[in-house]
């Protein structure tokens, strides 16, 4: 397939006749595709039922005309102020019980029955509309779900959606109160109905109600977005696609993927650096106009998983943004970069956000492709630079990763409501094993806990798994490679309770948690061969061969040939050497890379990036600043 480019306009903020110019002028850049609608519901039907569909209609026919696709997007993350008047209790909760008002946007609860209604209506009469137009070649469900913190809400909607699914789930009050332990601290429940949301309580609430309440959040989103799925593929044979974004953990991103087509997601690589990530100031500054080399391939990977091999970026940062603490300027080149960067990781569109910058409103700050009076932004050439190389290069496919990390929502939600440190993090922990792989210079597949068959891998990790599936369990027993599982995975129950005997339940491997410290950051344990476990540390028991040990003695990893056992969470020098000693051992080549470049190998070239803001050398090639080289293989 061949990749293209394409970018997210906006014609209803713009003069009607300036809509051609810019059709042209997108299409002599090099773009292929333009996303629209997805905010535009007040002009849809500026009155309940009253519509007006002549401008959309206009709109995509000379998008279209200037040889343009149109991503068509649902408009259900801004429902227009008179659906408030009609729904005043849709509006979400937060923690504190305050309702998340108008004014902005995803200003919806994901459980209010009423407005899951009103968006299956809309994505109805959209695709009924747009189904069959031959310029509408894909359709993107509603914007960004969890954007501004909205899965999870504490409203009145909420609260019954959710007694009903504990009633569905446990089907009696004395299975709830076994499965939770209400038995502690008195918590027993005689109906469903006297079970509350888990917020505003003295201490914290139960992990397990903590728990339930966040699969019961994920479950609405996953709803939310098949009413409308379902409905659109009743109209069109395009695909189907939602914008995920970057860290987000708070609802199954494998569940809503499930009812799509093809996985994108909105990559924001200098604002991710300052507003999601952790890291030395050293380290952020060093990146501070090129974002974290290791950040963007880390949600390529996971969205080519949860797609199913078919990825997008809907939204590629091309200058500052308007929402982070801080907002530079991307390097020269950064731009060029991140798209070449997506398509080797397998994406087969990227999307730059926007074609013009907004002069009014909350994103008047976010750059665009062009400028607000509509000059070009320096981003607009390297746009085309993209666009001429993919003319002359070939399809470059994507290559077979013979390592695999496996990534769970559910576990990331265990770990929210029971972190027992400060500093434990799912996504952290999952992003921090990722790194040390991708240091190697390895291609990554990032896969669901539920994944059946790993024959086409050689090293598998599996760090901070809740409970190892059924499904994984049985591959794990297969698998002839070497999956090295922990720290914390397979430790809990599926309530969150600690199971008897000791996890974790490892196939023919003695080895158990018998005590969990969580460390501060000013301490660390020792290994004795070096390096070091921060944050987290488990002792083990058992008669599993010891692999590793502190310097003290304590097993640092067990297990057998093909299974073992992290007991903690290495830093980052620590984790290369575990994995690079892993790969040395099946024989795979895990060569360190030089700081600020990162390697991707696709079926016929060899992509190489250079991240820092000066020339690396890479072998006789010397790679410029944001440089990328690509060589045949």
């Amino acid at each position: 397939m061949q990749r293209t480019l394409g970018v997210c306009y906006y014609p209803e903020h713009w003069p009607e006749e300036r809509w051609e110019t810019d059709a042209s002028q997108m299409a002599a850049t090099g773009l292929s595709w333009v996303r629209i609608g997805e905010f535009a519901w007040s002009l849809m039907e500026p009155e309940p039922g009253r519509f007006d569909w002549a401008w959309l209609d206009r709109a995509v026919e000379t998008l279209g005309a200037a040889g343009l696709k149109v991503v068509m997007g649902t408009p259900t993350a801004t429902p227009p102020r008179w659906m408030i008047d009609k729904y005043p209790d849709m509006l979400a909760v937060d923690a504190n019980g305050h309702p998340r008002k108008f004014g902005s946007r995803r200003h919806y609860d994901f459980s209010h029955l009423g407005y899951r209604e009103e968006a299956h209506r809309i994505a109805r009469l959209m695709a009924e509309r747009y189904g069959s137009n031959p310029y509408v070649a894909a359709w993107q469900i509603d914007n960004e779900y969890d954007c501004h913190d909205t899965t999870l809400s504490y409203s009145q909607a909420a609260r019954k959606g959710f007694q009903d699914w504990l009633a569905q789930r446990y089907q009696s009050t004395d299975a709830l109160n076994r499965a939770w332990g209400n038995v502690f601290w008195s918590m027993q429940y005689e109906s469903f109905d006297q079970v509350e949301l888990p917020n505003l309580t003295v201490t914290e609430p139960n992990h397990a109600h903590q728990l339930a309440f966040r699969r019961y959040s994920s479950d609405q989103v996953v709803a939310f977005n098949k009413v409308q799925a379902d409905e659109i593929r009743k109209h069109t044979n395009a695909p189907l696609i939602h914008n995920y974004m970057g860290r987000i953990m708070t609802f199954d991103h494998w569940a809503v993927g499930a009812d799509l087509d093809i996985a994108s997601w909105d990559s924001y690589p200098i604002g991710f650096l300052s507003d999601r990530l952790e890291g030395t100031s050293e380290e952020k500054q060093f990146y501070l106009r090129q974002g974290h080399p290791d950040m963007q391939a880390f949600h390529h990977d996971l969205y080519r998983g949860v797609g199913r091999g078919r990825l997008w970026v809907m939204e590629q940062q091309p200058g500052p943004v308007n929402w982070a603490p801080y907002n530079p300027a991307p390097l020269p080149g950064m731009a060029r970069l991140w798209a070449w960067e997506a398509f080797a990781h397998g994406a087969e569109t990227v999307c730059y956000f926007r074609w013009r910058q907004a002069p009014f409103a909350q994103e008047q700050m976010h750059a665009a492709l062009l400028r607000p009076d509509a000059a070009p932004a320096p981003a607009l050439a390297e746009a085309r630079q993209v666009a001429d190389e993919i003319a002359t290069l070939p399809d470059v496919g994507t290559a077979d990763a013979k390592v695999a990390l496996v990534v769970d929502y559910e576990s990331a939600w265990a770990w929210d409501a029971q972190p027992q440190g400060r500093d434990f993090d799912m996504f952290r922990l999952a992003f921090a094993a990722y790194r040390a792989l991708r240091r190697g210079g390895l291609n990554i597949d990032i896969i669901p806990p539920d994944t059946a068959d790993l024959s086409n891998y050689r090293l598998v990790l599996a760090p901070g798994l809740m409970r190892i599936s059924d499904t994984l369990r049985a591959a794990l027993a297969k698998f002839d490679g070497i999956a090295l599982v922990g720290p914390r995975t397979d430790t809990k129950t599926d309530e969150l309770g600690i199971p008897t005997p000791l996890g974790p339940d490892l196939p023919d491997v003695s080895v158990s948690v018998v005590m969990t410290e969580s460390l501060p950051p000013n301490d660390a344990i020792p290994l004795a061969s070096g390096g070091v476990f921060k944050h987290w540390f488990e002792h083990l028991e058992g008669d599993a061969k010891i692999y590793l040990q502190t310097a003290n003695g304590q097993p640092a990893v067990m297990g057998q040939q093909h299974l073992r056992y992290l007991a903690g969470w290495p830093d980052d020098m620590t984790f290369r050497q575990i994995i690079a000693s892993l790969c040395e051992e099946l024989g795979l080549n895990y060569a360190e890379m030089p700081e600020g470049l990162r390697v991707r190998e696709t079926k016929t070239h060899r992509f190489v990036f250079n991240y820092a803001s000066a020339p690396r050398q890479w072998g006789q090639v010397e790679i410029p600043a944001a440089g990328v080289h690509w060589e045949d293989l």
